[in-house]
């Protein structure tokens, strides 16, 4: 029998740091807590969506400069840009 290989890439690294994992925990528990709030200033509805909380998550994690990919871009914005001459 062959020894099972441990599929690695040379060179990969973390998609996101642990700084940013950290900002969507502490967002996960606001939220859990009813405290975590959307909006301009936090003065908007609770956050009740698990999705959205991470979103908020990352969203801090970015603003502190945390390693975090790019937004991921709507569907409706490539359509408007790729229409344009």
């Amino acid at each position: 029998m062959a020894a099972k290989k441990t599929a690695t890439k040379k060179g990969s690294s973390r998609r996101y740091s642990p700084a940013a994992g950290d900002s969507v925990e502490r967002a996960m528990q606001k939220r859990k807590q009813g405290t975590l709030r959307s909006g301009k200033g936090g003065k908007g509805g609770k956050v009740k969506s698990r999705k959205q909380a991470i979103a908020i998550g990352l969203s801090e994690a970015r603003k502190s400069g945390a390693k975090v990919p790019a937004k991921k871009k709507s569907s409706s914005a490539r359509k408007s840009s790729s229409s344009k001459p």
